[in-house]
């Protein structure tokens, strides 16, 4: 696996967490403390960390500073892509992809957006249900031709 897909998963991992226990903190210092801990992927065995790329570490904190810094927008970008479907009934997996992939698309331009489509499909099918990667596949390519069309 390369080191960026670890990264992309670590972020995806991270930010699944973030939204099961956001509502559980008192802002502001909660959350931070929250995100520290998450930044120090608390899930993985004490090897699989260890053994774990100082490139993949860094590359998956900058998405998962970068996506919690920017969520009022990227959740915007979302919700502006749903059809018939409200943004409270999303799946966890399907909206922590989303949001990372999201993040990339409209921050890291200098990651093509395919390759970021490509990686949250993957990503959709490892971790989400039979019809996560569609929906997602469906919804990004939705944004990027968006995002196409208003960049100049």
């Amino acid at each position: 696996m390369s080191s960026r897909r670890q990264g992309r998963i670590l972020a995806f991992q991270a930010l699944y967490s973030w939204e099961a226990v956001k509502g559980r903190f008192k802002p502001p210092l909660e959350k931070r403390r929250i995100l520290e801990e998450l930044l120090e992927f608390p899930w993985m065995d004490e090897k699989d960390s260890e053994q774990l790329k100082e490139e993949t570490r860094l590359f998956s904190r900058l998405l998962i500073i970068g996506t919690i810094e920017n969520l009022e927008k990227i959740d915007e970008t979302i919700k502006s892509h749903l059809e018939n479907w409200n943004f409270s009934r999303l799946r966890r997996v399907d909206l922590a992809v989303l949001r990372t992939s999201v993040y990339q698309i409209l921050f890291q331009r200098e990651t093509s957006v395919s390759i970021v489509i490509s990686e949250a499909i993957a990503i959709a099918k490892a971790f989400g249900e039979e019809k996560s990667y569609g929906f997602v596949n469906g919804m990004l390519d939705g944004i990027r031709k968006t995002v196409e069309n208003t960049v100049v």
